[in-house]
């Protein structure tokens, strides 16, 4: 059995998921780069987890897909050595039209949680079984589970409830599933975003540069942009096993943004 570990990273060809993925590479990792649509993109990422000294291969794959999901595991598996270490749930779609919660309507509702809470959902117990049938690691683990949610698990949008919604929900996830699977040694854990400078965030780049960066007390102790990076070092800490004894945690990677200040 090689020791060397297998990571399987959704939406990872841009923004948070390529951090993640070229992080996970810098600690040796064989990833595995799922994406929806851009295989340019894709094949950017690869290139650089490459260049950071791991090895990984790009999967299509709409995450919202029961057939896609299968196809996923099943080729991550297959070019990853037969096993998955580590399964981070990263992909997400921000809604159609950002929409007063009086107005909201059912298709962004729909969609946001078929690719952002279903997908996960689903896949984590497929994963979770691959896992289950795959023998301990050489530190007595047979994998660990990463979900990427957001400060909007928490923190209330009325523009855009919906995703708000499905980021709570993966939050819950992460303790369900922490608590099924800690006996069989996959331990579990949520990682919580604040702003972080991504494609998504690109389009409310001006309202959250005067947030973060006004000379009176900004929303952030730590007075900058979070970057896909800093993400990638919390997932590559977990990699590493550097929580061993923690399960159904969260870790706030948000600059500070979740103390209460007053």
């Amino acid at each position: 059995m090689t020791t060397q570990k297998t990571a399987l990273v959704t939406g990872a060809s841009r923004g948070i998921g390529r951090g993640i993925a070229i992080e996970l590479a810098r600690a040796g990792c064989r990833v595995a780069i799922n994406y929806a649509g851009n295989a340019a993109a894709a094949a950017e990422a690869l290139a650089l987890v490459r260049e950071a000294g791991g090895e990984g291969l790009t999967v299509q794959g709409d995450i919202a897909s029961a057939a896609d999901r299968e196809r996923l595991v099943a080729q991550a598996c297959e070019g990853l050595g037969g096993r998955i270490d580590l399964l981070v749930n990263n992909a997400g779609v921000a809604p159609t039209v950002r929409a007063d919660l009086l107005d909201a309507g059912e298709e962004s509702f729909d969609r946001l949680f078929a690719i952002n809470l279903k997908g996960p959902f689903f896949l984590s117990q497929r994963v979770a079984k691959q896992m289950l049938a795959q023998a301990p690691d050489a530190e007595g683990f047979r994998g660990r589970i990463v979900t990427i949610t957001s400060i909007s698990a928490y923190t209330a949008s009325t523009n855009r409830g919906d995703y708000c919604m499905v980021k709570a929900g993966l939050a819950m996830m992460t303790k369900l599933f922490a608590d099924r699977l800690a006996a069989a040694g996959i331990n579990v854990y949520e990682i919580r975003p604040g702003v972080i400078a991504t494609d998504m965030t690109g389009a409310v780049k001006d309202k959250y540069d005067q947030l973060i960066l006004r000379e009176e007390r900004g929303i952030t102790p730590l007075r900058r942009w979070g970057q896909p990076s800093d993400i990638g070092r919390a997932v590559r800490a977990i990699a590493e096993d550097r929580f061993p004894f923690s399960t159904g945690a969260c870790f706030d990677v948000d600059g500070g943004f979740h103390l209460h200040r007053i």
